[in-house]
């Protein structure tokens, strides 16, 4: 009898869950389109930003998400130099780092004023900061995921940081009633008053990775949800990798808002394309709108008529009617 029960419960838990990603599933991504092309030509844009010769420094990289930034960071080499700030010096020994350009900043966050110096003169800034209630306590949890990372921002904005992102999470909302979402939506609207020239907010779901760190509940939660990520990736999951991906294909891609949200499909669709033949059409719009900014660039630097030359024939026919406007695009 009892066999049947639990079999009984994990159906219906199943039900339920299936029925959430159902629905979840059909949710349209907010800018598809820009999602897109963001996944696009990813080896292109790559070799062009390199060539800017820029710099970043990253918070928090000790963390699951943070261990894969760099990573990525390592492997793509978009920076010159990537400063990494934290509380203590981690060994980089895969070979992976050997050639990798960087630098660890130890500071002290409750006396961040004092480091001021670190977040000088990066062009962009990531952080990944973040701690739980369970794990430090409400106060705690307030002075990590509010305090600190508000401060890491300010000094970053001062520094001349142009490109700030900030790691958040599902269901961030500064109205809600539950802690957790309520700092993590206050966190994102105050970093969006700070003034950058674009911040990048990411919302991951629930995190899949392999923490070293003893959390059960979450262990439980990915043991459950792992089929749904092979399902329905993005739906009700993020892995680490995914998400840092996701931060690197957003450094590279040209600014289209000064703020925004990246929600859990959205992290997933920037590190895949929904198709190659949309990432050809994608190209061949940004080449059509650059050759038409150069046409009118050309248009605009060329000689105006004299002012003595002759008007038209007054007899002159007058074009048909239905022929299309000078300079009218023909569909």
């Amino acid at each position: 009898m009892w066999v049947n029960r639990i079999l009984f419960c994990f159906a219906a838990v199943f039900v339920v869950i299936s029925l959430i990603i159902g629905y979840v599933a059909q949710l349209p991504i907010e800018n598809e389109e820009i999602i897109n092309s963001m996944a696009c030509n990813v080896d292109e844009k790559m070799d062009a930003y390199r060539a800017k010769n820029q710099t970043a420094f990253v918070v928090g990289y000790t963390g699951e998400i943070g261990k894969e930034v760099v990573k990525e960071l390592a492997k793509t080499k978009i920076f010159s130099n990537v400063f990494l700030v934290g509380r203590r010096e981690v060994k980089f020994e895969d070979e992976l780092f050997k050639d990798f350009k960087m630098e660890q900043k130890v500071v002290d966050f409750d006396k961040l004023d004092d480091s001021a110096d670190v977040f000088k003169g990066h062009s962009v800034g990531i952080c990944l900061m973040g701690t739980t209630r369970g794990k430090a306590g409400k106060e705690g949890f307030m002075k990590v995921d509010h305090d600190y990372i508000m401060k890491v921002g300010e000094l970053a904005k001062a520094g001349g940081c142009q490109h700030y992102h900030l790691m958040s999470s599902t269901g961030a909302n500064r109205n809600s009633s539950f802690l957790y979402p309520k700092v993590k939506g206050e966190v994102e609207e105050e970093t969006r008053e700070l003034g950058f020239e674009r911040v990048s907010v990411y919302r991951p779901a629930l995190l899949m990775c392999d923490r070293k760190e003893s959390r059960p509940t979450e262990w439980l939660a990915r043991k459950l949800m792992a089929p749904m990520e092979y399902l329905s990736p993005g739906t009700m999951t993020s892995p680490t990798t995914t998400v840092a991906k996701a931060i690197i294909n957003t450094i590279i891609s040209p600014l289209t808002e000064p703020f925004e949200i990246f929600e859990s499909k959205a992290i997933h669709r920037i590190t895949k394309p929904a198709s190659d033949s949309k990432c050809k059409a994608t190209a061949a719009a940004d080449t059509q709108t650059t050759s038409g900014g150069d046409t009118q660039a050309a248009a605009a630097d060329s000689p105006a008529p004299a002012a003595d030359s002759p008007a038209p024939a007054a007899d002159s026919p007058a074009p048909a009617a239905d022929s299309p406007a000078p300079g009218a695009a023909e569909s």
